[in-house]
């Protein structure tokens, strides 16, 4: 947000301020107050342990060139400059947010999902880029604090917005869509993550599908059409037009692998006449590489364009990052998050890949008291998939062990993260491929470092 007056910001939320101030221009919004630089705007919040409103008087100090305060907050006694008084500071951010996306005018990509929205998020990205100013969601800026920040950083010449929504519970993502307003809105897939808070895939399906509650009239829908839980949601959809997404032969692209999955990568075909390479591992991101083709069309851009770009197209860090270390050995990184649904994505790429293969697993989180289930699930899924050994670390991931040790040439668990580090790196051989994937609390970025190194 720059150059923004805050004659505009009246004009634009409910709220009050001093008319000496009305001329005051806005560069950059924060809600750190030890972030501040100068002209930005201060949001505090007030919190259950800490009310930001205490620094609003240092952030005028420090150079903000406004700050929201909440009339229920006893004012300080002294303020060295234009406050921004408002009934909630969460509400006007939202506000703020929904009027300057108006403002700048771009068109807006809505990216939710169980697994691989950032994924397909730098995928959208990195086909649109040549052709479009485009800005994604950086980190985890995905909720209702994290968005509306995301939109608020927006050049007013931005003509693409990507926004990931990320939710843990029902009317999140509806909430973001309202805000948001997308020209088109994309669900991923519908997993496991968040069962413990949605009780059910069905529940989580129902959080996911808000996305489409803001979409605009005659908006643009893709979705996972692999997904049966998504289609009820979908038939409730009237004028937005609806593309689907996977390997079955009914949906409107139709994936299918070309050759062998590689170390490199995997070549694809969309219904049998579009070729495409994908320099990334995972025919799981074969899906997530065609939803952002169908972005691609529906903004213009000619096959070409979108040949060219997807096979050129960079992720966000762990996510099946593949590393080869001077030994020789393939390591593969996707130690960023974890599903049931992922893990088994993750078991198919490793198994077609060729060489001694190892699997090191750890607790999937948050799946409630489906957790035991779900982990043996993973387990049994190696069953007639080619993997050598299995390490899992973590208590949950004693379950992928007690089901899948069955399956696999040798089989390892351990509580402590040490002593599997020590134990692989032993025995690690040249032309190995080690495929690392945990949820993100588990950390096993440290075994990737330490086979790194």
């Amino acid at each position: 947000m720059i150059n923004v007056t805050l004659k505009q910001i009246k004009e634009w939320i409910d709220c009050d301020i001093d008319e000496q101030y009305l001329d005051h221009s806005i560069h950059g919004v924060t809600i750190d107050s030890r972030a501040i630089k100068e002209g930005m705007l201060f949001i505090p919040f007030k919190g259950e342990n800490v009310d930001g409103h205490r620094f609003v008087e240092q952030a005028l100090n420090d150079g903000a060139g406004a700050s929201f305060y909440q009339k229920d907050v006893t004012p300080p006694e002294q303020v060295n400059g234009p406050i921004i008084w408002v009934e909630d500071t969460l509400n006007a951010l939202q506000d703020l947010a929904k009027a300057y996306l108006k403002h700048v005018n771009p068109k807006v990509i809505a990216v939710t999902g169980s697994n691989g929205k950032t994924t397909t998020k730098d995928m959208i990205e990195s086909v649109l880029n040549t052709e479009y100013k485009v800005k994604k969601t950086q980190g985890n800026y995905n909720n209702e604090i994290g968005m509306p920040l995301t939109i608020l950083d927006l050049d007013i010449d931005t003509e693409i917005s990507i926004l990931e929504m990320g939710m843990s519970g029902f009317h999140e993502i509806e909430l973001l869509s309202s805000i948001a307003e997308p020209d088109i809105a994309v669900i991923t897939n519908i997993g496991e993550s968040h069962m413990q808070d949605l009780g059910s895939r069905e529940g989580i399906a129902q959080a996911k599908s808000e996305i489409t509650i803001g979409l605009k009239a005659q908006g643009t829908f893709i979705y996972d059409g692999d997904e049966p839980l998504l289609k009820p949601h979908v038939d409730k959809i009237k004028q937005a037009k609806c593309i689907s997404i996977g390997l079955e032969q009914d949906n409107t692209l139709v994936c299918q692998v070309d050759d062998n999955v590689s170390t490199e990568g995997i070549a694809f075909t969309i219904n049998q006449e579009q070729h495409y390479e994908l320099p990334i591992l995972g025919i799981h991101n074969m899906k997530n590489a065609a939803i952002a083709i169908a972005v691609g069309h529906e903004l213009g851009l000619s096959y070409n364009v979108i040949q060219n770009n997807i096979k050129n197209v960079k992720l966000t860090g762990m996510r099946m990052e593949r590393h080869e270390t001077e030994n020789h050995i393939t390591v593969i990184n996707d130690a960023y998050n974890a599903s049931p649904t992922s893990m088994k994505a993750a078991i198919d790429t490793l198994s077609n890949m060729e060489g001694r293969k190892l699997l090191v697993l750890g607790d999937v989180l948050e799946l409630g008291d489906n957790s035991k289930q779900m982990h043996e699930e993973v387990g049994n899924y190696l069953h007639d998939k080619d993997v050598n050994q299995l390490f899992t670390f973590g208590k949950e991931a004693a379950f992928i062990h007690s089901a899948g040790k069955q399956f696999v040439g040798e089989a390892y668990h351990y509580e402590d993260k040490n002593k599997l580090i020590s134990h692989i790196t032993d025995i690690v051989q040249p032309n190995d491929k080690v495929l690392i994937k945990g949820s993100r609390g588990m950390k096993l970025e440290d075994v990737v470092d330490a086979l790194i190194k």
